[in-house]
């Protein structure tokens, strides 16, 4: 793994605190990582393939807020609306939905996209740049869901390529269970963007009453966000065709994650819903891990 000292050129932040803190988790760097100072004052990690392909990750929620091609041209949407304060959650990217997606128990979709998460690794190859974040229990998580656990979430950027591998271990003396997903929001015109893979899928349809959704089957080859969608598909296959209606294609292939989610809120979001849609891959049904097991799931996407 090759790497280097981070330069305090990439470390200016506001809060000596904060400067401590990033300092502590970010010692040493691939050549394709740094750290920089995001919105907010929020550290973020900038991820440079080879091919000159981007990310952007924030340590906060450890949420990708930026996918961006050779050309520049970014594939990820974050909502106009989005705060960088640490008191709310970023509203776009991929942000984490665990130990909980939706409403439940606790907060809605849990709160690992409301955490610090840190790093623990970096690395870079011939064709891409890749860093592992780690999320563990604390007093806030704990206050809600008494467990012991690890999180950790390797990001690859490639050539035309963005990939993720989320592992969940169970670290406690007693076992727990979980839902999870990766809240993904594209940037698209939602008039003119499709996704195609889903036909003959169950699914379950929150509109109009989110909760009681309406049982179904999918039977478009070619699934369209004409208006108000926040649909389930459950037992989703392993690979979709998206078709963000902007020139772009990207394949969206995954393993160990079951189920799928394609949502956009209409006119509830009056000032960007035409400018994204959400294509999700979920783990909808309840993950039980047993004390020191681990459920690791992996996602890739792909210009085509």
């Amino acid at each position: 793994m090759a790497s280097v000292s981070v330069s305090n050129s990439f470390l200016t932040f506001s809060s000596p605190i904060q400067l401590r803190i990033t300092r502590r988790r970010v010692s040493a760097m691939a050549t394709g990582v740094r750290v920089a100072e995001g919105q907010g004052n929020l550290p973020k990690l900038v991820l440079t393939s080879p091919q000159k392909s981007e990310a952007e990750i924030y340590l906060f929620g450890g949420c990708i807020t930026s996918w961006k091609v050779a050309s520049g041209k970014d594939l990820l949407f974050v909502r106009p609306d989005a705060v960088f304060n640490k008191i709310k959650p970023i509203s776009g990217g991929v942000p984490h939905c665990f130990p909980q997606f939706g409403p439940g128990l606790i907060q809605q979709h849990g709160f690992g996209r409301n955490m610090d998460w840190s790093v623990v690794d970096s690395e870079n190859a011939d064709d891409s740049a890749a860093v592992t974040l780690e999320l563990k229990d604390g007093p806030y998580s704990r206050a809600m869901w008494d467990f012991a656990f690890q999180a950790l979430y390797k990001v690859t950027v490639g050539a035309d390529s963005l990939s993720t591998e989320l592992k969940i271990t169970n670290t406690d003396n007693k076992p727990f269970s979980f839902t999870t997903a990766l809240h993904t929001y594209f940037r698209a015109s939602s008039a003119k963007a499709s996704v195609r893979g889903l036909k003959g899928c169950k699914t379950l349809n929150k509109d109009p009453d989110p909760k009681n959704p309406i049982e179904g089957k999918e039977d478009r080859d070619e699934v369209t966000f004409p208006g108000f969608l926040d649909c389930v598909y459950l037992d989703a296959p392993n690979e979709l065709q998206f078709d963000n209606g902007l020139g772009d294609k990207i394949i969206i292939k995954n393993t160990n994650w079951s189920d799928a989610v394609l949502w956009n809120p209409h006119t509830q979001m009056e000032a960007c819903y035409r400018d994204f849609v959400c294509v999700e891959n979920a783990k909808l049904g309840d993950v039980k891990l047993e004390p020191g097991q681990s459920w690791t799931a992996t996602q890739l996407l792909s210009i085509c």
